[in-house]
């Protein structure tokens, strides 16, 4: 038997609300499955189980009471075991085989919790009921559009962005929770990472240039977009320098043989996330901008995967659509650390000897000092410009 306990979501996570539970006593559970929706701080978290098992008991309901992290949750009967009936060992502060469980997820508004018995009623396909469990919107709210008036997947969509916004008090509480959440995590990266600050200036006539090619004979949903081209170099400019790709752990870095990169998204209700683009350097250009579409879109609908929270290798943030021309970021603890771009401008440069316009942005790192030096950072800063010198290869 393991224990599925109250997951660390993030590094300055201490406590965290059960919400609710996705699978019930008796159902087996895959890794990567979503078990349990956890509310931090910061958003209600999609919390995936590590292991393959079955759900065997809970230790605690659904409630409003806030509860330390590594708190047992449930207990999970992991194959090959026979059932156990839950005794005083499985209660919490029991030493039993615990599962750690990574990630938080953004959260505009709070998730109400929806019975799939609600939707038998209902014609509806399998996408669009899938989209409403995740969603956790009110059945009585959808109105289908399709044959039949069957419930469709942009049915819930339209749905879900007409949905009436949270009580002004209850935003304003998740607001300040998640600044709190937030300066607490900054507080601590300031105090405890020796930070150093790199930057420079990309000229990005080619990388436009090849873009606005490869963008000619697309739909505009399809268009590839600058920050994508950012994300890639990034990814694969860790390849050269590997050792700014990890974390800080137990007084030493370790590096991460894969590249998760963390993408800042900012959510209309305030505050950011930063989820994971899991094997960015793997991917194609075109996978990747879906992928990050896919991303931002589930950010603001608080959908994210405990996953894509807790895995960032690196952080990649942009405030060029802010109109900023450069960003110093602060690192994210454990990560060691951030890339920031400001905003794509035309610049007097000297090309071949003449004065010319050309297309620049403002690339800058924030390294920890403890784990690698100016040198090195300058070497990723460096790979990043000459990997957006050759977009074709990106």
């Amino acid at each position: 038997m393991v224990q599925f306990v109250m997951p660390k979501l993030g590094a300055d996570m201490t406590q965290g609300k059960l919400v609710e539970w996705c699978k019930k006593p008796g159902q087996p559970i895959k890794r990567g499955e979503i078990i349990a929706i956890i509310e931090t701080d910061k958003a209600n978290v999609d919390t995936e189980s590590f292991v393959d098992g079955v759900f065997e008991s809970a230790l605690v309901e659904p409630h409003d009471e806030w509860l330390p992290v590594g708190t047992p949750l449930a207990v999970i009967r992991v194959e090959g075991e026979a059932p156990a009936e839950v005794t005083a060992a499985m209660q919490p502060g029991a030493v039993v085989t615990t599962v750690a469980v990574p990630a938080p997820s953004p959260a505009p508004a709070i998730r109400v919790p929806v019975a799939e018995a609600a939707l038998e009623r209902l014609k509806i396909s399998p996408a669009a009921r899938k989209r409403v469990l995740d969603l956790g919107i009110d059945p009585a709210r959808l109105t289908g559009t399709g044959p039949g008036g069957r419930i469709t997947l942009e049915d819930v969509e339209r749905a879900a962005e007409a949905a009436p916004p949270p009580a002004p008090g209850e935003v304003a509480d998740k607001s300040q929770r998640m600044r709190d959440a937030i300066a607490a995590t900054m507080a601590r990266s300031k105090q405890e990472i020796p930070h150093y600050y790199l930057g420079t200036t990309i000229v990005m006539a080619k990388a436009l240039g090849w873009l606005e090619e490869r963008n000619k004979e697309r739909p505009v949903t399809e268009r590839l977009l600058p920050g994508v081209l950012l994300i890639k170099a990034t990814a694969l400019a860790l390849r050269q320098v590997p050792e700014l790709n990890g974390f800080w752990l137990n007084n030493h870095a370790e590096r991460s043989r894969a590249i998760h990169v963390g993408v800042a998204i900012s959510l209309r209700s305030g505050g950011l996330v930063a989820p994971a683009l899991h094997d960015a350097d793997q991917c194609s250009l075109n996978e990747l901008m879906r992928r990050l579409q896919d991303l931002t879109k589930r950010a603001r609908a608080n959908s994210l995967r405990s996953s894509e929270m807790t895995d960032p290798t690196i952080t990649v943030t942009s405030l060029g659509e802010r109109g900023v021309d450069s960003v110093f970021g602060i690192i994210y603890p454990p990560q060691l650390a951030l890339v920031g771009f400001g905003k794509l401008v035309e610049r007097p440069w000297v090309v071949d000897g003449r004065l010319v316009a050309q297309p620049v942005v403002s690339a800058t790192l924030s390294g920890d000092h403890r784990a690698t030096d100016g040198h090195r950072g300058a070497l990723l800063l460096d790979a990043i410009d000459h990997l957006l010198q050759e977009p074709e290869k990106l």
